[in-house]
């Protein structure tokens, strides 16, 4: 019997999902590269990190990530040399969320939000977030600058406060969200990768929305929110999503299969 596969902390999901050559003449079958595969590129080749602290951010063994490392670059190689198209996707992964204190070597923006907000959110609470600027729902979501956070019980709002979101950006802010616990993203456009992302970080998408974020989340308790379900960013490309995420906020105790 194969023994099960731990699943890999990613911090960044990519922004991009595809890649293709430019003379599209000849289609070839695309390469897949996995969302864990691309997490040891991201921190080894721009990073810089060693393999070893690699592994301790991904929280796998050295051994791994090499495996990992050596198989994502032959990709790779082979989508440059051979022309075909690359497209990221699947992989045994879970976002990251914040909770790790060794996340990133002690300098995990996330890890400050969890210690601040989703260790304080009680049972029965549903926490909805928006992209938020100057009272207004904000209209892009990779570049938000901060989340107006929502705590809702049995149709009232109880508690609501702005986060600043350091910078993060694109890839990182599906984390973010996770390190905030929340449940619910109320937003305008928003891409295919950060789609993704949010749905393997097991978060309610509610895309599409404009107007006041105060009275977009009253229309979403009341169940009257005007929203769209197929939401595309103009700046992105939607994505199609086929793979294996380790389940809803994270693996907690348990490895992948």
């Amino acid at each position: 019997m194969p023994r099960p596969v731990k699943c890999r902390k990613v911090c960044h999901f990519p922004n991009v999902l595809e890649f293709l050559p430019a003379d599209d003449t000849e289609k070839k079958m695309p390469i897949v590269l996995t969302v864990d595969e691309y997490e040891t590129i991201r921190l080894l080749d721009k990073k810089g990190y060693s393999q070893e602290q690699c592994a301790e951010s991904m929280q796998i063994a050295r051994t791994t990530v090499q495996r990992i490392y050596e198989i994502a670059r032959k990709k790779i190689a082979d989508a440059l040399i051979d022309g075909h198209p690359l497209k990221i996707e699947g992989g045994y992964f879970i976002i990251c969320d914040g909770q790790s204190s060794d996340c990133s070597f002690g300098g995990c923006y996330k890890h400050e939000i969890y210690q601040k907000y989703a260790v304080k959110k009680g049972e029965g609470i549903m926490r909805i977030a928006v992209t938020y600027e100057n009272g207004q729902i904000f209209q892009h979501f990779g570049h938000t600058e901060t989340f107006k956070i929502y705590d809702v019980e049995e149709g009232k709002v109880l508690h609501s406060e702005v986060v600043d979101t350091n910078g993060s950006g694109h890839g990182a802010l599906a984390g973010v969200l996770n390190a905030l616990n929340a449940d619910v993203l109320i937003c305008g456009g928003i891409g295919g990768g950060a789609q993704t992302a949010l749905a393997a970080a097991g978060i309610k998408l509610l895309g599409g929305v404009s107007g006041d974020a105060d009275k977009a989340v009253e229309a979403f308790i009341n169940d009257t929110l005007d929203y769209n379900p197929d939401v595309k960013c103009s700046n992105h490309e939607h994505n199609h999503w086929e793979g294996h995420t380790c389940g809803e906020h994270g693996c907690g105790s348990h490895s992948c299969h």
